[in-house]
């Protein structure tokens, strides 16, 4: 049987084929830890933290944060590694190799027949087509969830298991999605690389600049569906609705009032703080709300 899988590197054939998306391996086994990627099973768990995994090679590397063990060392330096994959990207700085090309500069000789755009990969041009036809494959296990791409499924599936495998070396938070912490990041070093057109204004998310520009547009793309009333940011919609339903979600901790605003919450709450944090300027009273300031700062003029 070894040798029957070995003659399949040499043929490129592929006799297991996954039902639900077509992806096709040369070993069954591959197409078991495949399948995975629709399930959501995560059979192997590691017994120090109970964190799960669809293969046992994944929990083989968990397993080293906790042991500390580093068993792949750099024969040029010395410097060794908890995974296979850093040593090689850390040999290129003795080598000097890039092996990384640009994929702009990249033949790209996949084409969709829908748009016309290109890919570098047949892969991507799989994943890419179904955007067209609107197919989702990978489900999730817990809710039934679909998504058109595995990698997506896998940041799904941490809403359900509450990991956070991306941490901040500066303040320690920890995220589920690599591209928050990237985001994030930038609370710390400042960056604000997205700039608006229209005025300059920069921002470090595009989700904010995407806010933004509708102050210069006028757009408002989230329509309430009760009274047509329109608004430029989904939580002024929400917020909205509120008086249509009577919702009041902010509860006090101290008494049980509930409040359709969470500023209104944080107002209420000065009442049994005492905190008065809003200060007249002219002869220092202090108030709790900002409304009780605007109307004593009247009797000084």
């Amino acid at each position: 049987s070894y040798l029957a899988k070995h003659r399949l590197t040499h043929t490129g054939e592929r006799p297991y084929r996954c039902t639900e998306c077509g992806k096709a391996f040369r070993q069954s086994s591959n197409l078991i830890q495949h399948q995975r990627t629709h399930t959501g099973e995560r059979p192997y768990t590691c017994g120090l933290c109970g964190k799960s995994f669809c293969q046992n090679s994944h929990l083989a590397k968990h397993r080293r944060t906790h042991t500390g063990e580093r068993p792949y060392r750099c024969g040029d330096c010395g410097k060794s590694f908890r995974q296979s994959a850093n040593l090689l990207e850390h040999r290129h700085t003795h080598t000097g190799e890039r092996p990384y090309r640009c994929a702009q500069t990249t033949p790209k000789p996949y084409r969709c027949t829908e748009c016309g755009k290109t890919f570098g990969q047949s892969s991507n041009l799989i994943e890419h087509q179904r955007t067209h036809t609107g197919e989702r494959p990978f489900t999730c296990g817990q809710c039934e969830k679909s998504f058109s791409r595995s990698s997506t499924l896998a940041e799904h599936l941490r809403t359900h298991t509450g990991e956070k495998p991306y941490a901040c070396p500066v303040c320690a938070r920890a995220f589920s999605r690599s591209s928050t912490l990237t985001e994030h990041r930038r609370t710390h070093t400042g960056e604000t690389p997205y700039a608006c057109p229209e005025c300059g204004k920069t921002f470090g998310r595009t989700s904010n600049l995407v806010k933004h520009l509708r102050t210069h547009t006028g757009e408002k793309p989230y329509g309430c569906g009760r009274c047509g009333k329109t608004f430029s940011l989904s939580s002024n919609l929400v917020k909205h609705e509120r008086t249509h339903t009577g919702e009041k979600p902010f509860s006090c901790g101290q008494c049980g009032k509930r409040f359709k605003k969470k500023t209104h919450l944080a107002s209420h709450q000065r009442t049994h703080t005492g905190e008065r944090p809003y200060r007249c300027g002219e002869c220092g009273k202090a108030f709790g709300q900002s409304s009780t300031l605007i109307e004593h700062q009247r009797t000084h003029t």
